[in-house]
């Protein structure tokens, strides 16, 4: 069994949209389910609401959100962070990319950009509220 951590976002009201917005970025299988179709209680004002969406892109990324009902207070979604881990030098472009594509209509937080560390590292917050880190770690030759 492989074990991951999915990042379940919550909204208020703009699941759809942002989903359907990151699923245009990081491609993958995207799925959602309204109010309406998972519980059918007949409530108009949250028929159309998002009770529970699913993005999977790969293996240990998945992404799920919902709308919050009526009556939950909808707070901060905290931070995603994507991050490589220096074997694959393929990962860099990926990444390069959805931070690209993601920085639209976002406030940058921090511009992606080399780190003291050595790794390229930015933070933004997208059109939706919700905050991204990025740590892209430069491939390493072989040691010899």
């Amino acid at each position: 069994m492989t074990v991951a951590m999915t990042p379940y976002l919550v909204f208020g009201g703009v699941a759809r949209e942002a989903m359907e917005h990151y699923h245009s970025i990081f491609g993958g299988e995207y799925s959602a389910m309204t109010f309406q179709e998972g519980m059918n209680d007949g409530n108009p004002a949250t028929a159309d609401l998002i009770m529970h969406s699913s993005l999977f892109v790969d293996r240990g990324l998945h992404l799920m959100g919902s709308d919050a009902p009526l009556e939950m207070n909808v707070t901060g979604n905290g931070t995603v962070a994507l991050s490589s881990d220096a074997t694959d030098p393929a990962d860099e472009a990926k990444l390069t990319g959805w931070w690209e594509k993601l920085s639209v209509d976002s406030r940058i937080d921090e511009p992606l950009a080399k780190a003291p560390w050595g790794d390229s590292f930015g933070m933004l917050t997208d059109k939706f509220g919700v905050r991204w880190m990025f740590n892209i770690s430069a491939v390493r030759g072989e040691e010899s």
